[in-house]
């Protein structure tokens, strides 16, 4: 059984007991349980239920194991023959949870 559920606008395929790397959610600490309820579509055993939007009823109940700082990504411009350089950085903050139950 596996979910498509819609977290700040990007989409996580999910099973029970998969880890998922998503954008950080702040209000919640390490160890709490969150549920999902934006849940776009639900297999299970070859069937399918498409929402329009979400599916009525389902959800997705998780833990949070942990926070921090994805990979520094580099964004760098220049024009040439101009000697114009300019590199910055920044580093995305997510939050990493577990999937414990999908009901629908």
């Amino acid at each position: 059984m596996y979910a498509v559920i819609d977290i700040k606008g990007f989409q996580f395929k999910c099973e029970e007991g998969r880890k998922l790397v998503i954008p950080r959610v702040a209000e919640a600490e390490v160890g709490d349980k969150i549920v999902f309820d934006h849940v776009l579509l639900i297999s299970e055993n070859g069937d399918v239920k498409i929402g329009m939007p979400t599916v009525k009823g389902a959800k997705v109940e998780t833990t949070v194991l942990q926070h921090g700082l994805g990979d520094k990504v580099i964004h760098f411009r220049k024009y040439r023959r101009k000697g114009f350089q300019k590199k910055k950085g920044h580093r995305q903050p997510f939050t990493e949870i577990e999937v414990n139950s999908i009901t629908k």
